[in-house]
């Protein structure tokens, strides 16, 4: 038998080696008022360009992804890379235009504000 049919033979013989990255839940806060729901998420260690909100037809879908580079052999590893999601109901009425988001201290912090029409008014009551 020839050495790259020895090798090919070998590779056959055993699994390829793959890792799959945990997916992790974040913990999260939500507050409403008559302008907004704020929604704050923590993602410890995903940067700003890692991190996807999508919204639409009423669901919020969070996911970011903290990556660590290794070096060297990892004798324990129990901080490793993950993916962070979640995804929420939303409620109609929310600006879409207004909606942003900002990431500081690995808290994402999105703003959902109320469109005018689902906001709260109050009537003026005149005398008769």
């Amino acid at each position: 038998m020839s050495a790259s049919k020895e090798v090919v033979k070998k590779m056959e013989d055993r699994p390829e080696k793959t890792r799959q990255i945990p997916t992790l839940i974040p913990r999260v806060d939500i507050y409403e008022n008559d302008d907004e729901i704020l929604l704050f998420a923590d993602m410890p260690g995903v940067s700003r360009n890692d991190i996807t909100v999508h919204l639409d037809n009423g669901k919020l879908a969070l996911s970011g992804v903290r990556r660590l580079e290794q070096s060297g052999v990892a004798h324990l590893e129990e901080f490793g890379t993950v993916e962070y999601r979640r995804v929420f109901a939303v409620p109609q009425g929310i600006d879409m235009d207004k909606v942003n988001a900002e990431l500081k201290d690995g808290v994402l912090r999105l703003h959902l504000p109320k469109s005018e029409a689902v906001r709260p008014k109050q009537i003026e009551i005149k005398a008769a």
